[in-house]
């Protein structure tokens, strides 16, 4: 063949792998819906009897595993159940129920989870008569937060001052305490099986990892330091384990096996290694964080790291991956982000947007490399950076969605999807407001309710 036939016969390989690719996702998320269905439908009953409520606001998947664990220990008990985000509640619905029981995580100092946003904006802004709803509050957090279970207790509170009336006290549980967990599943009938934490309901059992190779990403920064870890299982021999763009891993330290961390994977399975981008963290008095210390300087390229996939429902592409992508974040929130672009790459999907942002471009443009060849091949068709440190007035990804607010309005009409990640303090506040001053409120909740935006945020 001539050049010309070559390259589009490639352009015709690429295209054909791409529909493949989405028809495959689109089969899986059908799939998906109807097992979903069809167990909501064994769990609802014939309809001779009201169900109780299952209602959970969950970041990360925890607090939906366990709502499904708890309405399979009522089914048991011969009680019909619904189990709904919060999201998915509307107050008629919740008034009109005699049981409601709520798994709800915190994200952050008290915020409510992503899926529970717009309940938490609006119905629990609004007056309520639920006096003749009867309801229990499990409320998952970390006690290293100031606001511990921050939202759990504002539901309970407002479903108090609503007329609703405790089944019983709310049960605050700290990093999945499993005696806790145990305790609230057999109060409902579950109690014969684990806890089904996130950690439980992960695609793989924790298996053995070895780190293979480390490098700095930011050499010369003023800023802390940054590296890329790349893993693989510690058996030469095994099979790497699966996993999606915009799932998790999480660390279990020797050192501290009760409080496991939870990292972005920067990398896809096609990559034949499992990625991690991790900042290296100081406390106070100086000496290095437990679990990135340990990551960044500790442990030698060869040595063995426990290690859980976590498949991250809120952060997959999901029914997103024939639409534009908008990718929002800072710092070591591009592993989030560069999963799903390097999905897009390997897929031949290019309508693709990053906002990106770090301190200094001369040293904090972590993956420049990587992203500028995105930007020059087509994969990027927009790229913005950030560069706070770089100017006088101090500038950030916020800004730049603002500043680019008649494109973003156009990705939007489009169909565009928004993903963001990074932190959760002042980067990701600062553009969901950004979001809200050119879209409109309205425009970001039909946003999050369709799975449109999403975040991965901490």
């Amino acid at each position: 063949m001539d050049e010309p036939t070559w390259r589009a016969f490639g352009a015709g390989m690429t295209l054909l792998g791409y529909v493949a690719l989405c028809t495959a996702i689109y089969l899986r998320q059908r799939s998906r819906g109807a097992a979903a269905r069809r167990e909501a439908s064994a769990l609802a009953g014939d309809g001779s009897a009201e169900p109780a409520l299952v209602l959970f606001a969950s970041q990360t998947g925890q607090a939906e595993a366990l709502a499904w664990q708890t309405a399979h220990g009522l089914q048991a008990q011969g009680k019909p159940v619904r189990v709904l985000p919060l999201d998915a509640l509307d107050l008629p619905t919740l008034a009109r129920t005699s049981q409601a029981l709520f798994i709800a995580s915190t994200y952050g100092e008290g915020d409510a989870p992503d899926g529970a946003g717009v309940f938490a904006a609006e119905c629990m802004q609004a007056y309520a008569s639920l006096a003749n709803v009867r309801y229990a509050v499990l409320a998952l957090g970390d006690r290293q937060y100031k606001h511990f279970c921050g939202f759990g207790r504002a539901l309970d509170q407002w479903l108090l001052a609503s007329g609703a009336t405790p089944l019983q006290p709310r049960v605050d549980v700290d990093n999945a305490d499993p005696a806790l967990l145990s305790e609230w599943l057999a109060r409902w009938g579950a109690g014969s099986g684990k806890p089904m934490t996130a950690a439980a309901a992960a695609q793989d059992s924790e298996t053995t990892w070895r780190l293979s190779a480390r490098r700095q990403l930011n050499e010369g920064s003023t800023g802390a330091p940054v590296f890329e870890l790349a893993l693989r299982p510690d058996r030469a021999d095994a099979a790497l384990p699966s996993w999606e763009p915009g799932d998790l891993a999480r660390i279990e330290l020797a050192s501290d096996p009760a409080r496991p961390r939870d990292y972005s994977i920067a990398s896809i399975h096609a990559d034949g290694e499992l990625q991690l981008i991790v900042r290296q963290e100081r406390r106070a008095d100086g000496s290095l964080g437990a679990a990135s210390g340990w990551l960044t300087a500790h442990l030698s390229v060869g040595d063995s790291v426990a290690l859980r996939l976590r498949p991250h429902r809120n952060f997959r592409i999901d029914a997103n991956a024939t639409r534009p992508l908008i990718l929002i974040g800072n710092g070591t929130g591009l592993a989030g982000l560069r999963s799903h672009l390097r999905a897009r790459a390997h897929a031949g999907q290019f309508d693709n947007w990053l906002i990106f942002g770090e301190r200094n471009a001369a040293h904090d443009f972590l993956c420049r490399e990587e992203i500028e060849a995105w930007r020059r091949s087509g994969v990027l068709q927009r790229l913005d950076l950030a560069f706070s440190r770089d100017q006088a007035a101090r500038c950030y990804v916020q800004h730049r969605l603002l500043q680019a607010a008649d494109t973003l309005t156009k990705w939007l009409q489009r169909g565009a999807a928004l993903y963001v990640c990074g932190s959760l303090q002042g980067m990701a506040s600062g553009v969901d407001a950004a979001l809200r001053q050119i879209a409109g409120d309205a425009a970001v909740r039909d946003l999050t309710l369709s799975g449109r935006y999403r975040r991965d945020v901490y």
